[in-house]
């Protein structure tokens, strides 16, 4: 597979980066394994953000893809709105609702969906950040 084919499906291509990042894990080195795990899992993460992202798109109900990816309903619209298919159709709060997926099954519909494209990259997922005493 070359990256031009991977880089038009999303779900391919974090997949295929998944599996490199995992190829260059070296288990009997811990210390250089554990960011390439990391790296892996944040690329399995984004597969599993895009396939939920295709399957409301084909019908699914947003708690149904939830239920798929061993999710609650609540923890899909915020991953939805950080994929390539949806991003396009969040909210102003960062989360892409019923009515953003009806919307983007609409354009799909009208062949007027227009997802990011490859190089463009989806709002970043929230992270933990460590409170700072105030001094």
């Amino acid at each position: 597979m070359n990256d031009a084919d991977a880089s038009s499906n999303p779900i391919e291509s974090a997949v295929e980066h998944a599996r490199h990042a995992l190829s260059a894990v070296d288990p009997d080195d811990p210390g250089t394994a554990l960011p390439r795990l990391r790296e892996a899992q944040e690329l399995i993460t984004a597969a599993i953000d895009e396939a939920m992202a295709a399957v409301v798109v084909d019908g699914e109900t947003l708690r149904g893809a939830g239920a798929m990816a061993g999710l609650s309903e609540n923890a899909v619209g915020p991953r939805l709105a950080r994929t390539r298919t949806l991003a396009a159709y969040q909210s102003e709060d960062g989360r892409v609702t019923a009515a953003g997926v009806e919307r983007a099954r609409y354009d799909v519909e009208q062949g007027r969906h227009q997802p990011l494209p490859p190089g463009a990259a989806p709002p970043a997922p929230m992270r933990f950040r460590p409170r700072r005493p105030n001094n």
